[in-house]
């Protein structure tokens, strides 16, 4: 290759890189754009109104457990702990997890198993507690809603039925099963 067409190849290669860092400088100058001092965008949401005349809770806004508690399917809450079995185990003496052991949980103390570092939030909910039937389905309906600020990373079960068989697993997954509540 002679010196001539190197020549045209390189003048090629830098009039096109020429020509872009041009259009680049152009488009610039014509679409220039102000880096925002706050990135994002705020969104203005309505203050509900808290003031009413009652200050008294609603209540709890999940369907009870109890009276399905005699006729749940500890099968199928079997089937339905497998959600729960990557944090928790049943077994008795079984090892702490992500979450705390369950075996004979129902009507054990909250927040009671040594060597599990609980949230502060379920520590004081917990004081002079413990799982009972009620307080288990209010637990497994929302943990973040029910206690809030415990960090347990679950969504919850929104199936009364599903919660009450999960209860019933649970329930037989202790040396001397809690009695069922009274009808």
């Amino acid at each position: 290759m002679d010196s001539f067409e190197f020549n045209k190849i390189a003048m090629a290669v830098l009039g096109t890189a020429f020509l872009v860092m041009g259009l680049n400088f152009a488009a610039d100058g014509l679409f220039h754009a102000e880096i925002p001092e706050q990135k994002g965008y705020a969104i203005e949401i309505a203050e509900a109104d808290t003031s009413s005349e009652s200050e008294e809770p609603a209540g709890p806004a999940f369907d009870p457990v109890e009276p399905l508690l005699a006729s749940a399917d500890a099968g199928a809450g079997e089937g339905v702990f497998k959600k729960c079995a990557a944090c928790h185990s049943v077994d008795a003496g079984g090892a702490n997890k992500v979450g705390p052991a369950l075996y004979g949980v129902v009507n054990r103390d909250i927040a009671s198993i040594d060597g599990f570092s609980y949230s502060g939030a379920l520590k004081e909910y917990g004081e002079g507690k413990q799982w009972t039937y009620e307080s288990l389905n209010g637990f497994l309906w929302k943990p973040k809603t029910y206690v809030k600020g415990t960090s347990m990373g679950f969504g919850g079960i929104k199936k009364v039925e599903d919660r009450a068989n999960l209860i019933a697993y649970l329930r037989e997954q202790a040396e001397s099963p809690a009695e069922l509540p009274a009808q």
